[in-house]
């Protein structure tokens, strides 16, 4: 059983919620990252969900800043990481090891 580390999502927000990755079959997705980075000039919100649950809800970023968080949080083989922001200028980027 191979540990691959994974870039899961690098991608702009949509203004719903919308399926960014869903974890491959037979696998086993470790988040250990998420980066939320905000290229406006504007404060803006943004909620990463995983598997329809939301695990930040409606953060806050301000205006040309990126939120980073390191987690450890493990998702099954296919259950979804889903996302949105306030503007489509916010840039999700998540990663960490694929195991399987």
């Amino acid at each position: 059983m191979a540990n691959l580390p994974k870039q899961f999502v690098r991608a702009s927000a949509s203004l719903t919620s919308a399926t960014l990755a869903t974890i491959a079959a037979n696998k086993t997705g470790i988040i250990t990252s998420i980066s939320i980075t905000n290229t406006t000039a504007a404060a803006i919100t943004a909620t990463i969900l995983f598997n329809d649950v939301e695990y930040i809800s409606a953060a806050s970023v301000a205006a040309n800043d990126t939120m980073i968080i390191e987690t450890k949080t493990v998702l099954a083989a296919g259950e979804t990481i889903k996302g949105f922001a306030s503007s489509t200028s916010v840039k999700f980027h998540i990663s960490g090891v694929e195991v399987g």
